[in-house]
């Protein structure tokens, strides 16, 4: 008996971005649009102005009861009780061995309610993984994800574009904060938070309700400068900004000290939490890789999977790579080993047989300019 391929499912826009001409291809499970028009447009509209993105194939997690913060400190490296009311944190869901399932996002709602923000590909994985991790605990696990549409507002203009559409303080609104309040007329939730390197914005609304949230931003958007955002920029961006994707810097082989984010895990929290023993040992082994970004000093495109060479060493491989909008260059980050990750070394990456010479510099590539908002 032959197995059924499994169709793609579709967010509450899947209407407007065929309206829009947009290229669409399956990304974690989801049919999401890749671009609309030209992805280094779309890159440098977020950039200069403002994007509009889909992000209803990500995974909303809702973790409430009177256990919720013990519950999701004994499920994560991070401690979310530690989280004042409103505010965020990056996290991450490991395996006992300290392999990394899923890096995610942490919002304190209220006192006993969290929301946990995963990775398309993994938010079947991450709750199921919840589910489990909560056994005995006086806390529930609410799966949101087909009920909930979320979109972004990305770019230095996005608080131009949100602030006439909501009854929210946006300039009293931080860094990794959220509030409760309205969106064009519609109740949400207003994160500050993003996957671009750019300040802006993330709303939540009803899955019915993404489509009127969408039509109301969209003029906007476009008013301001901007464009709606594919896949493909959306991942220029965040290589830019030096930020993981899972599946490439991140999977269940690698930990989170390797990936330069030793500073998530928590380790003097009190209480135990699944990964800890495995953890504790790689804060203190030597590491055997560790990420770093690379320049391209020659012709060529690093790619994911591309061999990096020290002389005649293999020294590691290419997790990510791109021509970078932004910096007229390619750019890539990679696994390579400690002595060979030091700014300024020259690397090879070999791209079609031929050894490029690529320069090791410091992550990110690109930062925005201070904004208060960082606070």
């Amino acid at each position: 008996m032959t197995s059924q391929p499994q169709v793609a499912q579709s967010t509450p826009l899947a209407e407007r971005h065929a309206n829009l001409g947009a290229r669409l291809i399956e990304f974690g499970g989801w049919l999401m649009p890749v671009q609309y028009g030209s992805i280094i447009e779309e890159h440098r509209a977020v950039r200069e102005a403002v994007g509009l993105f889909d992000l209803s194939h990500m995974g909303e997690l809702f973790v409430e009861g009177p256990d919720a913060g013990e519950a999701l400190a004994a499920a994560l490296v991070t401690d979310p009780p530690a989280l004042a009311e409103g505010r965020a944190h990056y996290s991450m869901i490991c395996a006992a061995d300290g392999g990394v399932l899923d890096d995610l996002i942490v919002y304190r709602l209220g006192e006993a309610r969290y929301l946990v923000v995963a990775n398309a590909s993994n938010a079947l994985v991450v709750s199921d993984t919840l589910a489990e991790r909560l056994v005995g605990r006086k806390a529930v696990l609410d799966d949101g994800t087909l009920a909930t549409g979320l979109i972004a507002i990305q770019g230095p203009r996005s608080i131009d574009v949100l602030r006439p559409l909501t009854d929210i303080d946006l300039d009293a609104l931080r860094y990794y904060a959220i509030v409760e309040g309205h969106v064009a007329g519609m109740p949400a939730l207003v994160a500050r938070t993003g996957y671009t390197g750019e300040d802006g914005f993330e709303v939540f609304v009803d899955w019915d309700k993404a489509p009127a949230l969408w039509d109301a931003l969209l003029p906007a958007v476009r008013d301001a400068g901007g464009l709606p955002v594919g896949l493909g920029a959306r991942d220029t961006l965040r290589l830019e900004a030096g930020m993981p994707l899972y599946g490439n810097e991140l999977d269940s082989t690698t930990n989170p000290f390797e990936a330069g984010l030793g500073r998530v895990v928590k380790l003097s929290k009190a209480g135990d939490f699944v990964g800890r023993v495995a953890l504790e040992k790689a804060a203190q082994a030597p590491l055997a890789r560790t990420l770093v970004g690379l320049v391209m000093e020659g012709r060529g495109i690093a790619r994911h999977g591309y061999p990096v060479y020290a002389a005649e060493r293999r020294t590691g491989v290419v997790t990510s790579g791109t021509q970078s909008p932004s910096l007229g260059s390619p750019i890539a980050m990679a696994y390579v080993a400690p002595g060979d990750a030091e700014p300024g070394t020259i690397l090879e990456v070999e791209i079609r047989q031929q050894r490029v010479p690529a320069r090791v510099v410091a992550l990110p590539f690109y930062r925005r300019r201070n904004s208060r908002a960082d606070g």
